[in-house]
């Protein structure tokens, strides 16, 4: 894609609208930046761009369109707010940095990662696993690195590794992934794209380009999904916790196996996979599914499988004091990643929840306590709204607080030896920190506090 001299609006100077400036000057494109942050809510990111010849529109998003040739906008940015409908009706293309970066490398193999819950692990352990195997990669996307830099940096043989939101693929047009995945849907974000079913949509444009030359790994133990693929034009290869495959990835007694028109591949025993709980393994089937589309040796992905350890703020063990455990699970942004982490860990739990209202119900959540949890901290926005959700489901036990550093004060003080006290929030961290990262890093800090009290 011809870039040079064209003039391109970036919307949003986060961590992808850093790598999109550094991408953009290296093509030779002129760069407006329009933010509807301040300058010194942006500080550190106009420091990373600060050699680089750009204008800047900050405090709004006012901006003149009469010259604008592209607009690349930040992926969490809403597609109804009133400048992206303007530059829709002088037929100015919007899309995300995926997008872009495709159309700049075409002939690159990408593996593109989404799903409700599972991306950031799923797609970790896929770069792991590539690198084991002898390959270049990049680990980009969702998961905190801009793809753009990235990409005009890239040679053509590296492989991407991508983990994709449901934001970034809304606004894709030509973007074909060699290898996609979804490891499962379930209700999220349902503030931003309206309803469950747009969602639902967003996730599956990330095979809708594909062909017959490329390859869809899907979840088929998860009901939305094995309903698709009627709609899907590339190779699907299925994965299973709970069932046997003809072809697929699956459990069989205690072994994980592939099974490719009736030839049984044996993988490794499941329990030696290195991260707990049946979400892990879900995510490790999907990256042993991938794997094998892309004609990595088995060898290979068992023994990543066997010493990866997990991503930080998912299920992440902290440190113990007195006996009492602590578990960082900040990623935990929805409902479904929260019950996982609750599957995942022996009771008795304290769990600290609460954070950002994206529109979705707790009931589930709730009801996933089953004995496990003797305890719930609340905080943030929706503290209220799980509190009345918890009292309706007959668990009275709560704690309301105002800080993250009074919720980990009052798990210790109320837990006792063998107690096991997990944040995860089943919510966005956006009314009180910049990212999920953030907070789970306040967490870790006051629990490192307790120590030194």
């Amino acid at each position: 894609m011809e870039l040079e001299n064209k003039n391109v609006l970036i919307l949003g100077l986060g961590v992808s609208g850093v790598s999109t400036v550094k991408a953009l000057n290296k093509l030779g494109a002129n760069i407006i930046i329009s933010d509807s942050k301040k300058e010194d809510e942006l500080k550190d990111f106009l420091k990373s761009i600060e050699l680089y010849s750009v204008k800047l529109f900050l405090g709004t998003n006012d901006v003149p369109l009469d010259d604008i040739d592209l607009i690349v906008k930040s992926p969490g940015i809403p597609l109804d707010i009133p400048i992206i409908e303007k530059a829709k009706k002088l037929n100015i293309e919007v899309i995300t940095d995926i997008e872009l970066a495709y159309r700049i490398i075409p002939k690159n193999k990408f593996i593109a990662i989404t799903g409700t819950n599972g991306k950031t692990t799923t797609t970790t352990l896929m770069g792991e696993i590539l690198k084991k195997a002898g390959y270049s990669c990049h680990i980009t996307g969702n998961i905190g690195v801009g793809i753009l830099w990235e990409a005009v940096n890239s040679k053509k043989e590296d492989i991407f590794v991508i983990e994709a939101s449901s934001f970034q693929l809304e606004s894709i047009d030509k973007f074909k992934p060699k290898v996609s995945a979804i490891i499962n849907i379930t209700p999220d974000h349902i503030n931003w794209h309206k309803t469950y079913e747009n969602y639902i949509n967003s996730k599956k444009k990330v095979f809708k380009n594909q062909d017959k030359t490329d390859f869809t790994v899907l979840n088929y133990d998860d009901e939305v999904l094995r309903n698709t693929k009627d709609n899907i034009n590339s190779n699907i290869i299925w994965f299973s916790v709970n069932s046997k495959l003809n072809n697929g990835v699956y459990i069989d007694g205690k072994d994980i196996v592939i099974s490719h028109y009736g030839k049984i591949v044996k993988v490794m025993p499941w329990k030696e996979i290195k991260i707990p709980g049946k979400h892990n393994l879900e995510n490790a089937l999907s990256s042993i599914a991938i794997g094998w589309a892309m004609g990595i040796d088995v060898e290979d992905m068992a023994d990543v499988l066997r010493s990866f350890e997990g991503v930080e703020h998912r299920i992440e063990y902290v440190t113990s004091i007195e006996g009492v455990k602590f578990y960082n699970d900040s990623k935990g942004t929805n409902s479904d990643a929260s019950i996982k982490a609750i599957e995942a860990l022996e009771p008795p739990l304290i769990v600290i929840a609460g954070g950002k209202d994206k529109g979705t119900d707790f009931d589930d959540f709730i009801k996933s306590f089953k004995g496990k949890v003797k305890a719930l901290i609340l905080l943030g926005e929706t503290k209220d709204k799980i509190k009345e959700t918890a009292i309706k489901y007959g668990f009275n036990n709560i704690y309301i607080v105002g800080s993250m550093n009074e919720a980990v004060n009052k798990s210790f003080k109320i837990g006792n030896s063998g107690d096991t006290v997990l944040l995860s929030p089943a919510c966005a961290s956006w009314d009180m920190y910049e990212s999920f990262e953030e907070r789970g890093k306040d967490f870790k800090e006051a629990v490192y506090n307790l120590k030194e009290d």
